[in-house]
């Protein structure tokens, strides 16, 4: 049995209702018909803020829906379908009307891959989807890796996986970090290179991660004083190609 402290308030099933495809009218009439078992037009509206002369229609739509019976007797009476039944038929129309909108969305959505030049510059927004991003792009690799970061929170299970990984696959990956938790980190994974980043320089508490794909792609972050992560990446651009060669020519600077 669960907490009363959880269970939605029936204003936030009508909602959730909603957001599943009936109107406000239609998840209080189907509500009200479980809470009575079954009822005729005049029951329900003395349950539930529903006109009566508005139930006849509205039932017949939940009808037509698969989500109650009509009985015609004198006066119609309604009953509703059972819990499991109806939340199928939720569920199927759900997945349908999926389907047939990304049907369509797909039949006509541009193919970016025709295109001669790329200069695409996309902003990322929050960790979790930071990390989704480096791992896409690691995976998109084919010659070689660097990754950085300072912070070994930012070096997560599912980056560590995919570097190993590329790894294996005979790419050349190299992580890069002036912080010794995460050089122990990537350290144990076979076949990763770690390397000592440059002297910190002051002021440099922001820096998030960074992330070069072969001379292909380049990923940045910046962590705010709340915590969050904010990047820039880019992909088969000229300003990644641009950015990936300025990081280099001034690590090398560094270097020298």
């Amino acid at each position: 049995m669960t907490d009363d402290a959880t269970d939605p308030t029936e204003v936030e099933a009508v909602e959730a209702f909603e957001r599943l495809g009936l109107t406000s009218y239609e998840a209080k009439v189907f509500i009200a018909l479980h809470r009575l078992g079954s009822g005729t037009a005049r029951d329900v509206s003395r349950v539930v803020d529903v006109p009566r002369s508005q139930v006849y229609s509205v039932a017949e739509r939940l009808a037509e829906r698969g989500l109650l019976e009509i009985q015609q007797s004198s006066p119609i009476r309604y009953r509703p379908v059972p819990i499991e039944e109806a939340r199928a038929t939720i569920e199927e129309r759900f997945e349908r009307e999926r389907e047939r909108a990304f049907e369509y969305v797909d039949a006509v959505r541009t193919d970016p891959t025709g295109e001669e030049e790329r200069e695409d510059i996309w902003t990322v927004r929050g960790t979790d989807r930071v990390t989704d991003r480096v791992v896409d792009l690691c995976s998109q690799a084919e010659e070689r890796i660097v990754f950085g970061t300072r912070l070994p929170e930012l070096v997560t299970d599912a980056i560590e996986r995919t570097l190993e990984r590329q790894a294996a696959a005979g790419r050349t990956v190299v992580a890069v970090s002036r912080d010794q938790a995460v050089r122990e980190r990537v350290s144990a994974l076979e076949g990763v290179v770690v390397e000592s980043s440059p002297a910190h320089r002051e002021g440099d508490d922001r820096s998030g991660r960074i992330l070069l794909v072969d001379d292909d792609a380049v990923l940045l972050s910046v962590v705010d004083d709340d915590g969050s992560e904010t990047a820039i990446w880019s992909a088969g651009s000229l300003f990644a190609s641009v950015l990936i060669q300025l990081i280099e020519a001034n690590q090398q600077v560094r270097e020298s």
